[in-house]
């Protein structure tokens, strides 16, 4: 029986991973801002669920909850940080608040769950570390600009985090969905495009979930089935779209730095 700890637990892909997780046979710490939306699992699976009032953006409290996690339990076998959130709409549309909380939920929040709970994992010997990420931490889409930069930021921090780590016996594990039919879309946050934006590229919306290509429970259990293997990947792209766009994407940029070869060697000289 392994033991999972994960935030973002209310709804969507966090819910769906604590439920099968624990329909596994295994035990959940489950983090959300209300823990009263955990009580059918609660009473379906009794004390193989944990749970804590949890806001992410809050470092004190995170570090205070990762704590008791591990205090509570022999062992935490894998740590997803997958809270997060959405705001569509035109770069210079969104406010200053907009961008702020954006970064501090999707990046900063990150980070902070990461760095409280590495030494953790590095006093019992080990564990995985699951951060979710996107297919927007490879390529972009207008209308979403603070939710790439968020996920960029992510992609950069926790490569370098999983060779910083690695000696400790702690795994690190990128998620990189495509869109996936979840509540996330539903509750992001939409500000209408301003009149010199209207009719551009950053004037659109996303799909409707329902034609979205990723499943939730798919989803779900490939992270289940990446952290549980003896060799979890650095990154787990996930979905047809993510598989096309991002390899698409990779495709693109390799052959544009492969045109400028002869500039990139120029520039090593004195002029």
């Amino acid at each position: 029986m392994s033991t999972w700890f994960i935030t973002g637990a209310s709804r969507g892909i966090g819910r769906e991973l604590a439920e099968q997780v624990l329909e596994r046979g295994h035990r959940v710490a489950a983090t959300l801002r209300d823990p009263r939306r955990l009580d059918d699992l609660a009473e379906r699976y009794g004390d193989r669920l944990w749970r804590r009032a949890l806001d992410v953006t809050d470092t004190a409290q995170v570090g205070k909850v990762l704590r008791e996690a591990f205090a509570e339990h022999d062992r935490i076998d894998v740590v997803v940080s997958n809270a997060g959130s959405g705001v569509f709409g035109a770069a210079e549309d969104l406010s200053d608040q907009q961008v702020e909380d954006s970064i501090a939920t999707n990046l900063t929040a990150s980070i902070q769950v990461a760095r409280r709970a590495v030494p953790l994992l590095r006093e019992q010997g080990g564990g995985v570390l699951v951060q979710m990420s996107s297919m927007g931490g490879h390529v972009t889409f207008p209308g979403f600009a603070i939710y790439h930069a968020t996920k960029w930021g992510v992609e950069g921090y926790f490569e370098t985090l999983a060779a910083e780590v690695a000696p400790f016996g702690i795994s690190t594990v990128l998620v990189e969905p495509g869109m996936v039919r979840t509540s996330f879309y539903d509750s992001a946050q939409r500000v209408p495009v301003s009149e010199p934006y209207r009719g551009g590229p950053a004037d659109t919306s996303p799909p409707p979930v329902d034609s979205m290509p990723g499943s939730q429970s798919g989803v779900a259990n490939a992270i289940i089935e990446a952290a549980s293997s003896d060799s979890p990947p650095l990154r787990l792209l996930l979905n047809s779209d993510a598989y096309e766009l991002v390899t698409g994407a990779v495709r693109e940029r390799l052959a544009a730095f492969e045109a400028q070869k002869e500039s990139a060697h120029a520039a090593d000289h004195e002029v």
